[in-house]
């Protein structure tokens, strides 16, 4: 992304990646929303009438729980959400430190490339397939797989995009891309 967040807006790509980044996340808040209401259902039945839900666990399991982690990982590459080792980032010369971090965002997309295109494989075979898992309710596995391709595949834009923004950066010389903000010196621990 552009440094500068107004003209990271004006851009028509920029705008669908945000909106994107929205929607994947309304879902896993959605997702979310659902697994602790599901568990408060069930706990609730389960020892006031003795009579659990006996599908809660496959449904949390096989789908919102893929759900919440997979469609979260694009906006939370976005706002610098992941781990990062950032102590010697500042010591490294600029252009040279963009030129790595573009180098392991590469590595990083390349990975992703992987996992979206053997879950892509996954979901064909299941969707072809009619596979369902063995259970009280045979759930359907496609879903789960489709939902791992589409936050996969949202990642690898996003790291396409960060690959682009340090590569750009290191040979022009000027930030073209977000960078996490600096850590916190000073905070007090409660």
């Amino acid at each position: 992304m552009i440094r500068n967040s107004a003209q990271a807006e004006s851009t028509g790509f920029a705008r669908a990646l945000v909106m994107m980044d929205l929607t994947l996340m309304v879902v896993a808040a959605a997702a979310m929303a659902a697994i602790m209401l599901v568990v408060t259902l069930d706990a609730t039945l389960r020892y006031t009438m003795s009579s659990p839900l006996t599908w809660s666990y496959d449904l949390i399991g096989l789908y919102l729980m893929v759900a919440v982690f997979f469609l979260a990982l694009p906006d939370t590459l976005n706002h610098h959400g992941h781990i990062a080792v950032d102590l010697f980032q500042r010591l490294i010369p600029f252009r040279l430190r963009h030129l790595f971090l573009g180098i392991g965002y590469a590595l990083s997309t390349w990975v992703m490339v992987l996992i979206t295109w053997g879950a892509g494989k996954r979901f064909y075979t299941a969707f072809v397939r009619d596979e369902r898992i063995a259970a009280l309710v045979p759930w359907p596995t496609w879903i789960a797989y489709f939902l791992v391709v589409v936050g996969s595949a949202a990642l690898v834009l996003r790291c396409l995009v960060r690959v682009y923004g340090h590569f750009a950066s290191s040979a022009t010389g000027r930030e073209l891309v977000d960078m996490p903000p600096p850590p916190e010196e000073g905070v007090e621990e409660i």
